[in-house]
């Protein structure tokens, strides 16, 4: 810990021979974070520009893809500071406010994916309401919900972790995460229990809504012809794909605080950076790829580059 005007300083120790590759290190996160800016909001663009896609479910794929970059944004700029510095430093009050940049935007992640679930559920299986069901009004209050909902209760969290006394000023980790829990003299019941009430709220029930959306879209699908089992696979797999990967490891991230087992730090180090990495570099290439309107678009933008 170091003090300075009465500032709480924490180590981030869970950084893996930054001395020895920190220009290394520097260079390819700078490259993923580029990446990652690059082609979410690639397709971003291509839906924002094309009126064919100013659609429900385009809306949410864009808002998705905008939330990792802002989820990209709260960790890499400071990861790439860190692999440049001598000491790997935070202080308290910016530790509490990447954590609670981190979680409210993973959280809303899950929210995302479940109005996506919804939407999908209502165009396949109600496709005459759809126009009625999915108006811009429920659209625009499915993406407040999704992002306002999380950081309010994230935000509560984090004022409560700001009141608790600090015995440890070491961090496990690379980036402020649940791992500052350990920080604390002593176990907070009320933490503990507002955080799984969160965890409950904003990941496990939007999951369990996904999986119940997901079931009924199937049993539709499976009486129905051959064009609406195809419409089905197109849009509803590489949500399923999306979410899959990102609860276990949402899910690796919670469980693992909790338990005393000491893991290797390469493997904390590994665990972390897929949370950041994973998600926000291939969700543009599962939609880019996998939508047939988003590729169709982005095939003719890159076509228009290659001509000039």
């Amino acid at each position: 810990m170091e003090e300075n005007l009465n500032v709480t300083y924490l180590i981030l120790g869970g950084h893996m021979e930054v001395e020895k590759y920190r220009h290394i290190y520097f260079i390819m996160f700078l490259i993923v974070y580029l990446l990652i800016i690059y082609s979410n909001c690639t397709i971003v663009y291509l839906i924002w520009k094309h009126q064919n896609l100013h659609e429900p479910m385009y809306i949410f794929i864009a808002a998705l893809l905008l939330n990792s970059v802002l989820l990209s944004t709260s960790i890499y700029p400071k990861l790439l500071i860190d692999f440049l510095s001598e000491k790997q430093i935070i202080s308290y009050d910016a530790c509490l406010v990447q954590f609670a940049l981190f979680y409210s935007l993973g959280f809303a992640e899950f929210l995302l994916l479940a109005a996506m679930a919804y939407d999908r559920y209502v165009s396949i299986c109600k496709p005459l309401q759809y126009p009625t069901i999915m108006r811009k009004r429920t659209v625009s209050i499915f993406l407040a919900l999704a992002w306002l909902l999380p950081a309010c209760q994230v935000v509560t969290l984090a004022t409560m972790c700001a009141n608790q006394k600090l015995c440890s000023f070491t961090l496990t980790v690379i980036f402020c995460k649940n791992t500052i829990y350990k920080l604390f003299c002593v176990t907070s019941r009320a933490i503990t229990s507002f955080g799984l009430f969160i965890l409950i709220s904003v990941a496990v029930f939007p999951v369990v809504f996904i999986i119940f959306t997901y079931i009924r879209i199937l049993k539709i699908c499976y009486h129905s012809c051959g064009e609406v089992r195809r419409k089905a696979a197109q849009t509803c797999l590489p949500h399923l794909l999306v979410l899959i990967n990102y609860f276990c490891l949402f899910m690796y991230d919670v469980i693992t605080v909790r338990l005393y087992y000491d893991f290797p730090k390469i493997a904390r180090f590994i665990m972390a950076l897929q949370l950041v990495l994973y998600n926000p570099l291939f969700n543009p290439l599962i939609y880019g790829l996998k939508m047939k309107e988003i590729y169709k678009h982005l095939k003719s933008l890159i076509c228009q580059d290659k001509m000039h």
